[in-house]
């Protein structure tokens, strides 16, 4: 019996037309292997069904081989309904959820700290789709992945254990051609939370303002004959193909993170030298050649990028696997997305031609936003669901908020003799030290940084 979402006018005939009498049958769930209206304590689902025969209803190890199905009302946003389906999904260990209104169908998976997005469909596409999600969330799908899983395990135990360790560095590019937004602020305390949960972290700068190079304390001198960076930054790694390996160009962060970062400079030349590097086609590829040569000493490398569609910024996103975009959401900022899709098509046509697979967009990072009460409950969920359904782009689920904190940590300073020099810190040690807004900045750093590992999967 083909499916008419027309006919889903509540919640009810949600339920009733399109889960019970389309698709349950569909899928191969029969009366006895589906419930509605379940209660489990606090929890109350519409319907949950079982890839086995389940009287009476138990959930316990073999919860993982069923389906939480949540149904709405036609004209509800399921994004409203996305963190109460994680909830139920996390909390009695079930693998699989569906969320619908009728006019769209989404299914997510649950990743034991998350959940993710793993089909989407509008509810008049769902015939020409039911294949494709019986295979996901179909019963006898779900009983042969299970013995299928056994295999699997013992399978991937055994590829983690040829996989060499350089094969698991991760690349991320944190770029925006909006300047502005909070790029420099976000790429340096991303990579201090990251370091302080173990990892080994290489932050490049590629920009010629050079402000992740400030913010890191790595601009120690007062004179231009003091310039300690300028034969010696990212431009060379660029430049040469036999010389200036990613070593020779490292600098310790040393005072501004413990534990302390190892940073690839810019410097103001980048400017001047763009010109010459345009000129030479294996500069598009060095940062990547380069970057394979140390695999093995770092989990993740952060590139702050320059706000333009120059050379850099192609470089650095023909060497990430992953982007993040920061954005304070805001009318010049968003307009500047469609921009940046067409630059992310540009990139992605090269790495074809390198035979790099494609970056993957772990999304729009709303960094910078105001911590007033009335802006966040009126003015930021409108602002995020622009990026949504206006932009078609994904959002990150951890949120950066403005707090002077950010810019204070940055521009600590530190006297000696006469002289007053840059001592910048990151929010992360800063929140060590000082009791402030510095601890709530530190703690939306840490929790981008478990979204960023799980996205990679590097989160244990």
């Amino acid at each position: 019996m083909p499916f008419n979402p027309e006919l889903c006018r509540n919640e009810s005939e949600v339920e009733s037309k399109l889960i019970v009498q389309y698709l349950l049958p569909q899928l191969g769930y029969t009366p006895d292997t589906w419930h509605q209206e379940v209660a489990l304590g606090s929890i109350r689902l519409d319907f949950l069904a079982f890839a086995a025969q389940v009287i009476p209803l138990v959930l316990d190890a073999n919860s993982p081989l069923s389906v939480v199905m949540e149904a709405k009302h036609p004209k509800q946003n399921l994004n409203n309904h996305v963190s109460r389906l994680r909830h139920y999904l996390t909390k009695l260990n079930v693998r699989y959820g569906l969320l619908t209104n009728g006019k769209e169908i989404r299914i997510y998976e649950n990743l034991e700290y998350d959940v993710k997005l793993v089909f989407q469909c509008l509810g008049k596409d769902i015939e020409t789709k039911i294949e494709y999600i019986t295979d996901l969330i179909g019963r006898d799908s779900l009983q042969n992945r299970h013995i299928g899983n056994l295999k699997e395990k013992v399978s991937e135990a055994n590829f983690k254990f040829e996989t060499k360790v350089q094969d698991l560095m991760k690349t991320i590019a944190i770029y925006h051609n909006k300047g502005g937004v909070g790029k420099t602020t976000v790429a340096v305390n991303l990579a201090a939370a990251l370091s302080k949960k173990g990892k080994k972290v290489l932050l490049i700068d590629i920009d010629s303002q050079a402000n992740t190079t400030f913010a890191t304390g790595l601009i120690k001198f007062q004179f231009d004959e003091e310039d300690d960076l300028r034969d010696s930054n990212v431009y060379h790694l660029l430049e040469s193909g036999d010389f200036y390996l990613i070593p020779d160009v490292i600098r310790k962060s040393h005072y501004f993170n413990n534990p302390e970062l190892d940073v690839i400079p810019a410097h103001i030349n980048l400017i001047e030298g763009q010109y010459k590097l345009n000129q030479i086609d294996a500069s598009k590829t060095r940062l990547v050649t380069k970057l394979k040569k140390v695999e093995e000493k770092y989990d993740v490398v952060i590139i702050d990028t320059p706000p333009s569609r120059d050379l850099y910024a192609k470089v650095a996103l023909v060497a990430a696997d992953y982007l993040i975009i920061p954005s304070d959401l805001k009318p010049f900022a968003n307009q500047g997305l469609l921009s940046v899709k067409n630059f992310i098509i540009e990139v992605n046509e090269f790495r074809e031609m390198i035979g790099k697979p494609h970056i993957v967009l772990m999304g729009i990072l709303a960094s910078k936003i105001s911590t007033n009460s009335k802006f966040l409950q009126y003015t930021f969920p409108k602002q995020r669901s622009v990026i949504s359904e206006r932009y078609k782009l994904p959002l990150m689920k951890a949120v950066i908020y403005d707090r002077t904190v950010l810019s204070e940590c940055m521009n600590q300073t530190i006297t000696v003799g006469d002289l007053e020099y840059p001592d910048p810190k990151s929010v992360v040690k800063y929140a060590e030290e000082v009791k402030s807004d510095a601890q709530k900045s530190a703690m939306e750093f840490d929790i981008l940084a478990d979204e960023v590992l799980l996205e990679m999967g590097l989160k244990k």
